[in-house]
């Protein structure tokens, strides 16, 4: 999974091209392009998140193989994502229109999806870590959910017209579902 800076993000990311998932829909009307997202499907992005840290450190085996300096950096990974998510979560409500020229709106769902792909990347590294001294049926689960978190976090730039996903709706379902955020 490529790492994004959050500068580097923000500059770059583009809503043109947004897919046809059921958490965005774009319009054009002359040089003005809209996109509305279906805030809470970007709120269960940002849970799935939550709840995979959640259920990858509940398992003691696992977060101990991990080491404290990577359940520490997976930590603040997720303190991020809960504090741009509750920032979010209390400045919409239903649908939430953004257009290019509304940098405060596009900037905290950016913030939500760079702190998302924080998550992914302090868990890989910690599961990396786990995966030589636990064993396989307890590192399956954590697995599950990691994989489970790749697919929101792929659905999510999709939706955003980040990246071409390849996720469907029903692998997105399930993803959401697998980590308690659909």
């Amino acid at each position: 999974m490529k790492s994004l800076s959050r500068r580097s993000f923000l500059r770059t990311s583009a809503l043109v091209g947004a897919t046809a998932l059921t958490a965005c829909t774009v319009a054009t009307t002359g040089s003005t392009t809209t996109v509305t997202l279906n805030t809470a499907k970007v709120k269960a992005y940002g849970q799935a998140g939550v709840n995979a840290i959640a259920t990858i450190l509940s398992i003691t085996a696992i977060s101990t193989a991990m080491g404290a300096p990577a359940v520490a950096a997976i930590e603040t990974a997720g303190g991020a994502l809960s504090a741009a998510l509750a920032s979010f979560s209390s400045a919409t409500n239903g649908t939430l229109t953004i257009t290019y020229d509304d940098t405060n709106w596009k900037t905290a769902v950016d913030t939500i999806l760079v702190d998302l792909n924080s998550v992914a990347t302090a868990l890989r590294a910690g599961l990396t870590a786990a995966q030589s001294t636990v064993t396989s049926t307890i590192i399956n689960t954590a697995i599950t959910a990691f994989n489970a978190l790749l697919t929101v976090l792929d659905a999510f730039m999709g939706v955003l017209g980040i990246s071409m996903s390849s996720v469907t709706d029903d692998q997105e379902a399930t993803a959401l579902k697998t980590l308690g955020a659909s």
